[in-house]
């Protein structure tokens, strides 16, 4: 069975299908019981055409032939049991049936092949954006991972937001970021920094080395962006595209965190009930701006000891309106949800933060949360 068929079955087969379609057919039933009983000069027959046309608007092209013959069928029966099926009028109503049903058995036809279309291009998307955005690990040496992606746009599962880990000889490495732009400009952009990150995380042994060379990364590849554009059209505008971010290091043997922020939002760190934000003491600028300094990107050393959990996030939870044009209130909410490990404190905090802007988001989010865990021994 290929692909349309399969979707063709889809429709078809489905048990809700099968009970809608005893609609059309006890609608065939009716009409020809009183059109068999109404005075001769009355004739239902063209309210017949109803049924095949409804048939088509929820189920695949074979359930449509199917009442659509009934109702062909129907129509000769009332035919035969009124005058004859040769008589004038009885004839042009089963040629004007028969003929709506072939018309509305093929739109019913292309309606299932473009479903079938449908899935199977959403299918490659998504496959498509999971290899872009790629599941955390739930265990990284001594951490416990989550996260979670909300994007603004329905049904979409990639925009502008990314984050990923990647596991070294000497602990693991976090990146979470926000790239400014809008459309395929910024998915470009997070696929660029996430491949960067994959491929640099592992060859730089000092985080602002890592940083830095990230930098050149992302500014090469926004020179090419920007010189395709021109190529494709000349003196069109060009959007300003930067990726803020956040770029962790967190020891194995160590009970600290080591943070490089690019103009991003501060990271929380939950601890024994509060809520404390681990402020850059010089960030640097977004990735893509360039450097503003020979010195490179400045680090900073935080504690970050067994039994705590760290939370970054994008811009798009914090700028989260409510319908009086109030802020989310991440670290307010979070201290209310300490003790949770990082897969409940998510999953409460992607619900509230829904139930905040009203189910619907004016920009992507991003959140990852990570806990140290005790040491074993």
């Amino acid at each position: 069975m290929d692909f349309r068929q399969w979707a063709d079955g889809i429709q078809d087969g489905s048990r809700w299908s099968r009970a809608l379609l005893v609609a059309p057919l006890v609608l065939i039933a009716v009409v020809t019981v009183v059109d068999i009983n109404v005075p001769p000069g009355v004739h239902l027959g063209p309210f017949l055409v109803a049924a095949p046309a409804l048939t088509a608007s929820f189920a695949g092209p074979r359930p449509t032939a199917f009442v659509g013959a009934v109702a062909v069928l129907a129509q000769a029966v009332v035919a035969v049991t009124r005058s004859s099926i040769t008589d004038l009028n009885h004839m042009f109503q089963i040629a004007a049936l028969f003929l709506i049903s072939a018309i509305v058995t093929f739109f019913a036809h292309l309606r299932v092949r473009r479903a079938a279309e449908m899935v199977r291009l959403r299918t490659v998307a998504e496959a498509a954006q999971r290899s872009v955005l790629r599941p955390l690990p739930g265990r990284s040496g001594p951490l416990r991972l989550a996260s979670v992606y909300m994007a603004a746009e329905a049904g979409a599962q990639l925009g502008g937001d990314l984050y990923a880990t990647a596991r070294t000889a000497w602990g693991t490495r976090v990146i979470i970021g926000d790239v400014r732009g809008k459309g395929l400009d910024a998915i470009s952009g997070a696929a660029g920094v996430l491949g960067a990150f994959r491929a640099l995380a592992r060859q730089e042994e000092h985080l602002p080395d890592l940083v830095t060379r990230l930098e050149s990364s992302v500014a090469a590849h926004r020179i090419d962006s920007l010189n395709e554009t021109a190529d494709r059209a000349e003196g069109q505008y060009i959007a300003e595209v930067f990726v803020t971010a956040s770029v962790l290091d967190i020891p194995d043997t160590e009970p600290e965190l080591r943070l490089v922020s690019c103009g991003h939002p501060p990271p929380l760190l939950l601890r024994a009930g509060r809520v404390h934000a681990l402020d850059a003491t010089e960030p640097a600028p977004p990735l893509g701006v360039g450097p503003l300094t020979d010195a490179g990107p400045a680090e900073d050393v935080f504690s970050f000891r067994a039994g705590d959990v760290l939370l970054l996030y994008t811009d798009g939870v914090t700028e989260a309106r409510d319908g009086s044009g109030r802020f989310y209130p991440l670290a307010e909410r979070v201290g209310s949800w300490t003790g949770a490990g990082p897969g409940p404190l998510l999953d409460r905090l992607g619900a509230d933060l829904l139930r905040h802007a009203g189910g619907h988001l004016g920009d992507d989010a991003a959140m990852v949360a990570v806990e140290r865990l005790p040491d074993p021994g």
